[in-house]
């Protein structure tokens, strides 16, 4: 399937189609002993993640656990959907977002106020997960890969506060998630993702920190993809993260609205991306999964919080 990348060690890039776009949404498949997939995808996605599986040779009861490393839509809203379609998985997410996932209508409700009617074709409905299937992981955890391999958690909260690194301990992979932000392989681009309600900048950089002193091999972006440049990128997560909360809080300083806070940063970082200078798609891309108004709006209600 064209959707399907081997990135050796046994662990394959599934690109999710999001929305029907490619290289949006990428999950990851470890093909070990104990198969675990690490990222759902969106709920419409679902069936996608599926199909790549089982032409992966991972059939319904094969796959022995699903871990998401937070429950933002765009990462575990086919939690519910892929429960069903691998009966035997156990879901394994941070103590935080487990009953969310179990019980998803504070969730959607909140999600459907952000996106309104964008929400049915961007993510689609996260389904309920049985209570008894999902495992909740602490601060730290392990998930079992079978023959000695493990994905060992790390709480990484900043971005999001339910937010796990996860890393194998067979091939040294760091899946980020969103902590580190968004990366584009097409350009190199990389760019925080900061949305309300729980960014925070020191938790973040903290979380960054953590990744640097983890010592992983590699970096596995749910946006998307890997990179073998490990300590620069994280070093240019935090730089990024730095320059969009001063700029932001420059514009708060001077008592601009949202929308003109949004364009001031816009335009002050947007030599900082190759992909803007690019027509169509790669640019459509950035602004939907960093949007320059969510990532402001999260470091404002930030800056309220801590300054109010």
């Amino acid at each position: 399937m064209d959707n399907i990348t081997a990135l050796g060690g046994d662990v394959y890039e599934i690109d999710t189609k999001m929305a029907g776009y490619s290289g949006i949404t990428a999950g990851y498949l470890i093909l070990s002993d104990r198969p675990c997939l690490v990222e759902t995808g969106t709920s419409t996605s679902a069936p996608v993640v599926r199909d790549a599986l089982a032409s992966l040779g991972v059939g319904p009861d094969d796959l022995a656990s699903v871990v998401v490393t937070h429950i933002h839509l765009d990462h575990a809203g086919g939690v519910g959907d892929i429960a069903k379609f691998f009966p035997s998985a156990q879901i394994v997410v941070h103590e935080k977002g487990a009953r969310h996932l179990a019980d998803p209508s504070r969730l959607m409700a909140s999600a459907r106020m952000v996106w309104g009617d964008k929400l049915d074709t961007l993510f689609g409905e996260l389904s309920p997960t049985e209570t008894e299937r999902i495992v909740a992981l602490g601060d730290t955890g392990a998930v079992d890969l079978g023959n000695g391999r493990t994905l060992s958690s790390h709480y990484s909260p900043g971005h999001a506060k339910h937010h796990v690194g996860l890393v194998d301990s067979g091939t040294g992979d760091l899946y980020v998630g969103d902590a580190a932000g968004v990366y584009l392989p097409e350009t190199g681009d990389l760019r925080p993702a900061t949305p309300p309600p729980d960014f925070d900048l020191d938790t973040a950089l903290n979380s960054i920190a953590l990744f640097q002193a983890l010592g992983p091999q590699r970096l596995l972006f749910s946006h998307y993809g890997p990179v073998d440049a490990v300590q620069d990128t994280l070093e240019r997560s935090a730089e990024e993260l730095r320059i969009w909360v001063d700029l932001t809080r420059q514009a708060h300083a001077e008592g601009m609205d949202l929308d003109h806070a949004v364009a001031m940063v816009r335009d002050r970082t947007k030599e900082r991306y190759a992909a803007l200078e690019m027509e169509g798609e790669a640019a459509e891309q950035f602004e939907l999964l960093s949007g320059a108004p969510s990532n402001v709006a999260g470091i404002l209600h930030w800056l309220n919080r801590v300054n109010p």
